[in-house]
């Protein structure tokens, strides 16, 4: 069984750039939502691209599988068949201590959006915290990419 164990946090301030990497662009869409039961993902950067599941619950560890898939199909999908706005990010790592930082910078309709995500390999593994990392988001749902889809952050003041 394939299990994401995954935390979000809100950032402090931009002192994360200082150890990141170049950065990678991904564009993702969802063909499927069910709200309470999984959502199917198409992603793709400008080299590779997957399809995937996950489960639809809030929180720390949901099931989740992964494929890779041509690249030409995912940016058809992506374009055709995946509901829109579709999530346009920039993806950087940060390595602290044991664990890789995910920074995701969100361009188009949710420009201004910044989320920090580390996987872990157990809920209770304990995280050496570096000073920007602010407050948790991992159970909130206006956080996760397929929220984003129906209520892009620059909606949000709206809602």
């Amino acid at each position: 069984m394939a299990v994401e164990i995954e935390r979000k946090f809100l950032l402090k301030n931009e002192q994360w750039k200082a150890k990141a990497d170049i950065g990678c662009f991904y564009r993702q869409g969802y063909l499927v939502s069910s709200g309470d039961m999984s959502s199917v993902r198409i992603r793709s950067s400008s080299h590779k691209a997957w399809v995937n599941i996950k489960s639809a619950e809030a929180g720390m560890t949901r099931l989740e599988y992964e494929y890779e898939i041509p690249l030409a199909d995912a940016d058809e999908m992506l374009d055709r068949l995946c509901a829109k706005p579709i999530v346009e990010k920039t993806r950087y790592l940060v390595e602290n201590g044991d664990h890789t930082w995910e920074i995701d910078v969100f361009s188009g309709c949710n420009a201004g959006l910044v989320v920090a995500e580390i996987e872990l390999g157990d809920e209770n593994e304990p995280i050496d915290f570096p000073s920007w990392v602010g407050e948790e988001v991992t159970d909130d749902k206006r956080y996760y990419n397929v929220y984003l889809v129906q209520h892009p952050y620059s909606d949000w003041s709206l809602d």
